[in-house]
């Protein structure tokens, strides 16, 4: 008996829905700036600044979730489908409680955290109302990103992709309500966006666990989110704590780049917030490509195919080069123009063109890091992205940042070339990890063990 679940784990069927998913994200993004832009370039700098404090703090639960989204795939690879179920439980229960105490923090004190990371006093006001709005809804965050990695290691990339053509329409019908007053809606400027960006979350919300009650064998009952399993839990931290301060080296570091950056000038921060969402763009189809392979992986993994899943790596690193290259050169060529679109300040505009062909030597360094990163990630290899993350992104990224963007007066040009410089570095040395397969080597001593014949019974589903 052929287990029907294999066609869902080919890179294209997974990676198209989650491209499509990553783009409306981007859309979200990009409309925000947009719209956010026709207020002032002061409130671009404060959605930019916060939506790096945000990330910041995402990191406290995505460790939990990404730990569980990877072994859920090689749970199902394995045919363990009732643990899958059982570790996707035990993470939405875990990530909502850190998600609400994240909650509380960012809206009992935003201005507080705001001046801490060096944003300019005259943009405290605006940042207090932003952050305690938005942030005070990071549970929702929690909630949709475990959800969402919950769903798309089981295959099913194609819900979350669903929810987030929804929550787009929805988020930019309010925006422009709120920042033109159209519809009859108060004209409420960012606050107005902070909170169409809640209220559409929240509904987002609800559609996600709609599904992901769904997504097993058998419907999860409420009951259930009371279920502790400490094995299993112990399993989704052993793969996820090595991934969570991965992410948080990169957040945090992001965010102390930001104070960086907002010491420059409110011009500076505004510009680097609007190369970032074009920067988004040119790495979308990439990082879902990524993103595909890492699910793909784990599944081949723990299906025990040691030999398909080393591949994986390299074709998608091959794919997702090309199609890096290619958007990095059209940004660069019509960069200048799409700029023009946010602002009109040409200072801002300076600044940001004069950053496009370093853009254009960065996204492959991306590429190359984020696509073997995630398949070192999804045969449980996180130790090693985490040491390699620990050193480039502290010290290449961070410290080197400030030597030569702040202290020797070289501004955005010394940042980026600092950043490109980190990527590069940890994606060579992610290469040179995986040519060398010491986990896959490893798997395949077990692998009579892994992938014997398997039986009719076996590819029933168990009761969690």
């Amino acid at each position: 008996m052929l287990d029907k679940s294999v066609n869902k784990f080919t890179l294209w069927v997974l990676a198209w829905p989650i491209f499509i998913e990553l783009f409306l994200q981007f859309l979200l993004g990009a409309v925000d700036t947009l719209m956010v832009s026709r207020i002032s370039d002061d409130a671009v700098a404060v959605v930019g600044f916060s939506n790096q404090l945000f990330q910041a703090m995402t990191t406290l639960f995505m460790t939990v979730a990404s730990g569980a989204g990877i072994l859920i795939a090689q749970k199902i690879g394995s045919h363990k489908r009732g643990e899958a179920r059982t570790i996707g439980i035990m993470a939405l229960s875990v990530t909502t409680i850190i998600g609400l105490v994240c909650s509380v923090i960012l809206f009992a004190m935003p201005e507080a955290i705001a001046s801490i990371l060096q944003l300019p006093d005259r943009l405290l006001p605006l940042a207090g109302t932003y952050i305690s709005i938005v942030g005070g809804g990071m549970v929702l965050i929690a909630m949709m990103a475990t959800m969402s990695t919950v769903i798309r290691n089981t295959g099913n990339t194609r819900a979350p992709m669903y929810v987030a053509i929804g929550m787009n329409i929805i988020h930019v019908i309010m925006n422009y309500g709120f920042i033109f007053g159209a519809f009859g809606f108060p004209q409420w400027g960012l606050t107005g966006v902070a909170i169409s960006t809640v209220v559409s979350r929240l509904l987002a919300v609800f559609l996600l666990l709609y599904i992901f009650l769904r997504s097993f064998e058998y419907r999860i009952k409420w009951k259930e989110f009371r279920v502790f399993n400490r094995p299993l839990f112990g399993e989704i931290l052993k793969i996820g704590w090595p991934l969570g301060i991965n992410m948080s080296c990169w957040v945090f570091t992001q965010l102390i780049i930001y104070s960086f950056i907002a010491t420059l000038g409110a011009a500076e921060l505004a510009a680097r917030t609007y190369m970032n969402t074009l920067e988004s763009f040119c790495f979308l189809l990439g990082s879902s490509i990524a993103m595909a392979a890492q699910i793909q992986i784990a599944h081949l993994f723990g299906a025990g195919k040691i030999k398909d899943a080393y591949r994986s790596a390299y074709r998608a690193l091959g794919i997702g080069a090309i199609y890096v290259i290619v958007n990095a050169f059209l940004l660069f060529v019509f960069g200048k123009q799409l700029l023009g679109l946010f602002t009109e300040d040409k200072t801002i505009i300076a600044i940001g063109a004069s950053l496009l062909g370093m853009n254009l030597i960065l996204q492959p360094g991306k590429m190359l890091n984020m696509a073997l990163g995630n398949s070192l990630n999804a045969i449980g290899d996180t130790r090693f992205t985490m040491y390699i993350s620990l050193g480039s992104m502290w010290l290449v990224a961070t410290v080197l940042s400030y030597v030569l963007g702040v202290h020797m007066g070289w501004g955005l040009i010394g940042i980026y070339s600092c950043m490109i410089a980190d990527e590069y570095l940890r994606g060579v040395l992610s290469f040179f990890r995986w040519r060398g397969q010491k986990y896959l080597r490893k798997a395949e001593q077990h692998e009579p063990s892994v992938s014997h014949q398997i039986t009719p019974m076996e590819v029933m589903p168990t009761q969690a």
